[in-house]
């Protein structure tokens, strides 16, 4: 695809693991499994097509709230990944990023070190950049770039009449890639669910009635296809 045709960044809502597992006769467990290696397909077809950045919602803080047994088995998921690029599977030059609170105490500890060791790892890679949501909400996010400035304030590092959008932005996770041009969520779901809510201001919002583990390469195509119709005015 021409690069000018195509978003440049894409976040994708992945929902619906468990409803998929649940019609398909299959444990829960199952269903985040193959929303993982969904999730690995569509990571490596953007990197092929050009997509510069690529941001997922992986595990959310209200995702604690589910029962213990679920929580254990996406916990060995991530880490099972995370091993498994760590030891040298292959990321197609890939630029891994895990966006969210690592220092929760809710956090595994050992996951917390693996997944930061694999952002060291693949910080110079040049291909897509996967940002990876995890342990994340949008309110928080906002909550904490909120006291961070008002942190900096008090100690001088910055004057309170310089506080715009930009400045904003640059206490965000995000700081220094551009906004998703196209938000996606999948199940058929019509909300955002606290999601990227500063980032996705200005996104267009295509919503899938499919589960996530059946989405496939063609449903990106059929996105961006989707995307390249609209426009895009940003109250011009």
């Amino acid at each position: 695809m021409e690069e000018e045709l195509i978003p440049k960044h894409i976040a994708i809502i992945m929902d619906g693991n468990r409803r998929w597992a649940k019609e398909n006769g299959l444990k829960t467990a199952q269903g985040h499994k193959k929303g993982a290696e969904t999730l690995e397909e569509i990571a490596k077809y953007c990197n092929r097509i050009g997509i510069k950045y690529l941001t997922v919602y992986a595990f959310s803080t209200e995702n604690w709230k589910r029962t213990s047994e679920e929580i254990g088995a996406l916990m060995f998921l991530f880490e099972r990944y995370v091993d498994k690029f760590l030891q040298g599977a292959a990321t197609d030059n890939m630029k891994l990023r895990i966006i969210g609170d690592l220092d929760d105490e809710t956090v595994p500890k050992r996951l917390a070190k693996k997944m930061r060791e694999l952002m060291d790892q693949t910080k110079d890679n040049t291909g897509l950049e996967l940002n990876v949501a995890f342990n994340y909400g949008g309110r928080a996010e906002i909550i904490n770039a909120c006291k961070d400035i008002v942190s900096d304030v008090g100690q001088g590092k910055i004057n309170i009449n310089d506080i715009n959008e930009v400045l904003f932005n640059s206490y965000l996770y995000t700081h220094d890639e551009p906004d998703p041009d196209l938000l996606v969520r999948t199940s058929g779901e019509l909300r955002t669910s606290n999601f990227l809510p500063w980032q996705i201001t200005y996104s267009e919002f295509i919503f899938l009635d499919k589960y996530w583990p059946d989405f496939s390469k063609e449903d990106i195509d059929h996105c961006i296809e989707e995307y390249r119709r609209r426009n895009r005015r940003k109250g011009k």
